[in-house]
């Protein structure tokens, strides 16, 4: 069994927001496989669908971004999964925009959904794949900055791409392996 985690808040006041790419990768996942029923378990929404011979989640904690962890442990708990099982997708402040970075493990990077599920889960050997959302303007907050939504023409643009090169991504890390969609995901681009 595979798990994929897209970080967001929940809420209509948050959907499209540059917090909520995550969210956005598991939609375009779900489209793609035919999943139209999310149950709600773990405190959070669930889908299930077959793929590569692989049963998969996608799974949309509930809880707001900075508690994904107690979500998410709750569920590894549960299925009795390796970390190394769970692929999470959320946004970075650190790329710019339309970026994707994927790793095995590090450090959440400044990212405190995954920092809180690095916790949760006591180990940084999680997966996961970074969209980057760019940098703030000088001077405004990074909180009202990712709450945001994209503006500029070039962001409405590069976002739909990258959040379908990400499931992209998420694919081929289900199918081939981590190594394989990295190297898919973190190709240069030319």
């Amino acid at each position: 069994m595979k798990v994929v985690v897209g970080l967001g808040n929940p809420g209509k006041e948050y959907e499209r927001t540059r917090h909520n790419v995550g969210f956005d990768v598991l939609s375009q996942l779900a489209d793609w496989h035919g999943v139209g029923c999310f149950k709600s378990q773990f405190e959070a929404l669930v889908g299930e669908f077959s793929f590569a011979g692989d049963k998969v989640l996608l799974v949309a904690p509930q809880t707001y971004m900075n508690l994904s962890g107690r979500s998410i442990a709750a569920l590894v708990k549960f299925f009795k999964l390796p970390a190394t099982d769970v692929m999470v997708v959320c946004d970075d402040m650190n790329l710019p925009v339309g970026r994707l970075r994927m790793r095995g493990s590090g450090s959440a990077g400044g990212q405190k959904g995954l920092q809180d599920i690095i916790q949760k889960l006591s180990t940084q050997d999680v997966p996961r794949l970074r969209i980057g959302v760019g940098r703030p303007p000088a001077g405004f907050p990074a909180a009202d900055y990712v709450l945001g939504r994209f503006r500029s023409k070039k962001d409405l643009e590069l976002i739909p791409q990258a959040v379908e090169a990400a499931a992209k991504g998420v694919e081929c890390w289900i199918q081939d392996g981590l190594e394989m969609a990295m190297n898919q995901v973190n190709a240069p681009e030319g």
